[in-house]
Protein backbone atom coordinates (compact mmCIF):
# COMPACT_ATOMS: atom_id res chain seq x y z
CA UNK A 1 0.00 0.00 0.00
CA UNK A 2 2.95 2.10 0.42
CA UNK A 3 3.21 5.28 2.98
CA UNK A 4 -0.40 7.13 3.54
CA UNK A 5 -1.75 9.82 4.96
CA UNK A 6 -5.67 9.33 6.20
CA UNK A 7 -8.25 11.42 7.61
CA UNK A 8 -11.05 10.80 9.85
CA UNK A 9 -13.37 13.36 9.77
CA UNK A 10 -16.76 14.60 10.92
CA UNK A 11 -19.49 16.16 12.44
CA UNK A 12 -18.76 16.38 16.23
CA UNK A 13 -19.85 13.59 18.50
CA UNK A 14 -19.44 11.43 15.52
CA UNK A 15 -16.57 9.11 17.06
CA UNK A 16 -13.81 10.05 15.20
CA UNK A 17 -11.44 11.19 18.20
CA UNK A 18 -12.16 7.40 20.15
CA UNK A 19 -11.30 5.78 16.75
CA UNK A 20 -7.93 7.93 16.04
CA UNK A 21 -7.59 7.11 20.25
CA UNK A 22 -7.85 3.66 19.59
CA UNK A 23 -5.78 3.62 16.51
CA UNK A 24 -2.82 5.79 18.31
CA UNK A 25 -3.39 2.82 21.44
CA UNK A 26 -2.70 0.20 18.81
CA UNK A 27 0.70 1.66 17.87
CA UNK A 28 -0.46 3.68 14.43
CA UNK A 29 1.40 7.46 13.80
CA UNK A 30 -1.98 9.85 14.67
CA UNK A 31 -1.87 13.48 14.59
CA UNK A 32 -4.97 14.81 16.93
CA UNK A 33 -7.92 17.52 16.79
CA UNK A 34 -6.53 20.90 17.50
CA UNK A 35 -9.55 22.83 17.72
CA UNK A 36 -10.46 21.74 21.31
CA UNK A 37 -7.60 23.21 22.70
CA UNK A 38 -8.44 26.14 20.94
CA UNK A 39 -11.39 26.82 21.47
CA UNK A 40 -11.29 26.60 25.40
CA UNK A 41 -8.17 28.88 24.70
CA UNK A 42 -10.72 31.33 23.61
CA UNK A 43 -13.32 30.73 25.61
CA UNK A 44 -11.15 31.22 28.74
CA UNK A 45 -10.47 34.70 27.54
CA UNK A 46 -14.39 35.60 27.15
CA UNK A 47 -17.65 35.62 28.29
CA UNK A 48 -18.80 31.91 27.63
CA UNK A 49 -21.42 32.09 30.10
CA UNK A 50 -24.08 32.02 27.27
CA UNK A 51 -24.06 28.32 25.57
CA UNK A 52 -22.94 28.90 21.39
CA UNK A 53 -22.69 26.53 19.17
CA UNK A 54 -19.98 28.65 17.17
CA UNK A 55 -16.45 28.81 19.22
CA UNK A 56 -15.56 31.56 16.71
CA UNK A 57 -18.02 33.61 18.93
CA UNK A 58 -15.50 33.30 22.18
CA UNK A 59 -12.04 34.51 19.64
CA UNK A 60 -11.35 37.96 19.47
CA UNK A 61 -10.44 37.32 15.41
CA UNK A 62 -12.35 34.99 13.98
CA UNK A 63 -10.35 35.41 10.85
CA UNK A 64 -6.91 34.75 12.77
CA UNK A 65 -8.83 31.83 14.80
CA UNK A 66 -9.55 30.11 11.57
CA UNK A 67 -5.92 31.35 10.06
CA UNK A 68 -3.98 29.53 13.49
CA UNK A 69 -6.85 26.26 12.98
CA UNK A 70 -5.04 26.33 9.02
CA UNK A 71 -1.55 26.92 9.83
CA UNK A 72 -1.87 24.28 12.21
CA UNK A 73 -2.83 21.59 10.33
CA UNK A 74 -0.91 22.27 7.80
CA UNK A 75 2.10 22.00 10.51
CA UNK A 76 0.48 18.60 11.29
CA UNK A 77 0.46 17.32 7.14
CA UNK A 78 3.95 18.80 7.04
CA UNK A 79 5.69 17.14 10.10
CA UNK A 80 3.87 13.52 9.03
CA UNK A 81 5.47 13.75 5.48
CA UNK A 82 9.08 12.74 7.85
CA UNK A 83 7.15 10.03 9.60
CA UNK A 84 8.19 6.58 7.85
CA UNK A 85 5.41 4.46 8.92
CA UNK A 86 3.06 3.12 6.06
CA UNK A 87 -0.10 5.16 7.54
CA UNK A 88 -0.36 8.07 8.87
CA UNK A 89 -3.72 8.71 10.74
CA UNK A 90 -5.47 12.74 11.11
CA UNK A 91 -7.93 13.60 13.21
CA UNK A 92 -9.31 16.05 10.45
CA UNK A 93 -7.81 17.25 8.10
CA UNK A 94 -6.98 21.10 6.40
CA UNK A 95 -10.30 20.92 4.12
CA UNK A 96 -11.80 20.66 7.43
CA UNK A 97 -11.65 24.38 8.60
CA UNK A 98 -12.90 25.45 4.78
CA UNK A 99 -15.85 22.84 5.58
CA UNK A 100 -16.73 24.92 8.74
CA UNK A 101 -16.17 28.02 7.57
CA UNK A 102 -19.02 27.29 4.86
CA UNK A 103 -20.61 25.95 7.39
CA UNK A 104 -20.76 29.63 9.72
CA UNK A 105 -21.15 31.69 6.90
CA UNK A 106 -17.49 33.26 6.48
CA UNK A 107 -15.64 33.60 3.47
CA UNK A 108 -12.70 32.94 2.30
CA UNK A 109 -9.90 33.07 -0.38
CA UNK A 110 -7.34 31.27 -1.59
CA UNK A 111 -4.98 31.74 1.41
CA UNK A 112 -7.21 29.08 2.53
CA UNK A 113 -7.91 27.39 -0.98
CA UNK A 114 -4.40 26.76 -1.21
CA UNK A 115 -3.33 24.28 1.12
CA UNK A 116 -6.15 22.04 0.66
CA UNK A 117 -4.96 21.41 -3.30
CA UNK A 118 -1.18 21.16 -2.36
CA UNK A 119 -1.43 19.01 0.97
CA UNK A 120 -3.55 16.33 -0.61
CA UNK A 121 -4.66 12.81 1.44
CA UNK A 122 -4.86 10.14 0.47
CA UNK A 123 -7.95 8.53 1.63
CA UNK A 124 -10.44 10.54 3.92
CA UNK A 125 -12.84 8.25 6.05
CA UNK A 126 -16.00 9.82 7.44
CA UNK A 127 -17.62 9.42 10.65
CA UNK A 128 -21.58 9.95 10.00
CA UNK A 129 -23.54 11.72 12.86
CA UNK A 130 -25.30 9.23 15.21
CA UNK A 131 -27.43 10.28 17.55
CA UNK A 132 -27.43 7.23 20.31
CA UNK A 133 -23.87 8.09 20.90
CA UNK A 134 -24.11 12.29 20.84
CA UNK A 135 -23.21 14.35 23.71
CA UNK A 136 -22.28 17.97 24.14
CA UNK A 137 -19.41 19.30 26.36
CA UNK A 138 -17.30 21.96 27.00
CA UNK A 139 -15.48 22.28 23.96
CA UNK A 140 -18.49 20.44 21.95
CA UNK A 141 -21.26 23.07 21.38
CA UNK A 142 -23.01 22.18 18.70
CA UNK A 143 -26.46 20.59 18.80
CA UNK A 144 -27.52 17.00 16.96
CA UNK A 145 -28.85 19.12 14.06
CA UNK A 146 -26.09 21.09 13.64
CA UNK A 147 -23.58 18.43 13.96
CA UNK A 148 -25.87 16.92 10.83
CA UNK A 149 -25.46 19.76 8.88
CA UNK A 150 -21.98 20.00 9.19
CA UNK A 151 -21.22 16.62 8.65
CA UNK A 152 -23.40 17.43 4.88
CA UNK A 153 -20.80 20.75 4.64
CA UNK A 154 -17.74 18.44 5.47
CA UNK A 155 -18.90 15.74 2.72
CA UNK A 156 -19.48 18.77 0.44
CA UNK A 157 -15.69 20.15 0.79
CA UNK A 158 -13.74 17.18 0.74
CA UNK A 159 -15.75 16.06 -2.60
CA UNK A 160 -15.42 19.72 -3.90
CA UNK A 161 -11.56 19.13 -3.25
CA UNK A 162 -11.38 15.85 -5.47
CA UNK A 163 -11.95 13.30 -2.82
CA UNK A 164 -14.38 10.13 -2.49
CA UNK A 165 -14.94 10.34 1.42
CA UNK A 166 -15.91 6.56 2.86
CA UNK A 167 -18.75 6.33 5.02
CA UNK A 168 -17.56 4.22 8.37
CA UNK A 169 -20.48 2.13 9.74
CA UNK A 170 -22.05 3.13 12.92
CA UNK A 171 -20.50 0.31 15.11
CA UNK A 172 -18.40 -0.20 17.90
CA UNK A 173 -15.32 1.69 17.69
CA UNK A 174 -13.10 -1.57 17.26
CA UNK A 175 -15.47 -2.81 14.57
CA UNK A 176 -14.97 0.68 12.62
CA UNK A 177 -11.19 0.33 13.24
CA UNK A 178 -11.41 -3.01 11.52
CA UNK A 179 -13.19 -1.23 8.49
CA UNK A 180 -10.86 1.15 8.18
CA UNK A 181 -8.11 -1.38 8.67
CA UNK A 182 -9.71 -3.71 5.75
CA UNK A 183 -10.91 -0.48 3.88
CA UNK A 184 -6.74 0.27 3.82
CA UNK A 185 -5.34 -3.03 3.18
CA UNK A 186 -7.49 -3.49 -0.09
CA UNK A 187 -6.76 -0.39 -1.79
Amino acid sequence: MGKSKVVITGAPGTGKTSIVKVLEEQGHICYHEIIRDMTLKEKSKGNSEEFISNPLVFADDAMQFNKDLLHGRTAQYINALDNLEPITFFDRGIPDVLAYMDFFGQQYDEEFEHPCKIHRYDIVFIVPPWKDIYVSDNERLETFEEAEHLHHALVNTYTQFGYNPIEVPKDTVHNRIDFILETLKNL
